[in-house]
């Protein structure tokens, strides 16, 4: 089943609490929370302590993705904040291994997620080990940026990637996801779709998810 995952970074930060439950009552599947340090990416948004006062507001999984350098050292917050999914980066794990194997100890799911420029190669010997991968299809770091088309083909690359594995990772997709081009993220393989300005900027929680979810009708 293919799922809709607002990205909080395009919503009222002023009303975070309120915003969260409008979009779960207009059929949001999971809630999407970037982490921001302002050195990984060139922007600041929010820490484990308001993650975990938005834990109370709703009973969607909360997709938490760090966007941060050093991230072993914030595993163990943001796990307790309670989080759902934690993914962190390619380019910013050391060991990446031993960052995927201790969030999974904790109970919590992990994903691997990968910049624009980054390689699929990188994936090969953490996909098993991994319970979503989550392909950036902007550079990270601003909501509201256009969709980069090259990366349709990375997307079919990573599936294809997986096509061998018992257990196949979730497949997801961040950046400029609108309803121009979530079908097409969708036939390249993509499970999970990332839509912050597209939804929160709608004015219509609703009637957007509603009609995302009848583009991936469209192709099962």
């Amino acid at each position: 089943m293919k799922k809709i995952a607002p990205s909080i970074l395009s919503a009222d930060f002023g009303r975070l609490a309120e915003e969260i439950q409008a979009v779960g009552e207009a059929g949001a599947d999971w809630i999407h929370i970037d982490i921001m340090d302002g050195h990984f990416v060139p922007n600041l948004t929010i820490g484990p302590a308001v993650v975990k006062a938005l834990r109370k507001t709703t009973s969607l999984p909360f997709d938490v993705h760090l966007m941060i350098e050093d991230p072993d050292r914030y595993l163990d917050a943001f796990i307790d904040a309670g989080s759902d999914f934690l993914t962190v980066h390619v380019e910013t794990a050391t060991h990446l291994h031993r960052t995927v194997a201790g969030i999974r100890e904790k109970g919590v799911r992990a994903g691997v997620s990968l910049n624009p420029a980054t390689p699929v190669s990188l994936l090969e010997e953490i996909l098993p080990d991994c319970d979503l991968v989550l392909v950036m299809t902007v550079n990270p770091g601003f909501g509201g940026q256009k969709f980069i088309p090259s990366m349709l083909p990375k997307i079919r690359k990573i599936r294809g990637m997986m096509s061998s594995l018992e257990r196949p990772p979730i497949l997801e997709v961040d950046g400029g996801i609108t309803l121009d081009n979530i079908r097409q993220a969708s036939l390249a393989g993509a499970d999970v779709f990332v839509a912050g300005a597209a939804v929160f900027g709608s004015g219509d929680y609703v009637g957007t998810i509603r009609a995302m979810k009848g583009k991936l009708e469209d192709n099962g």
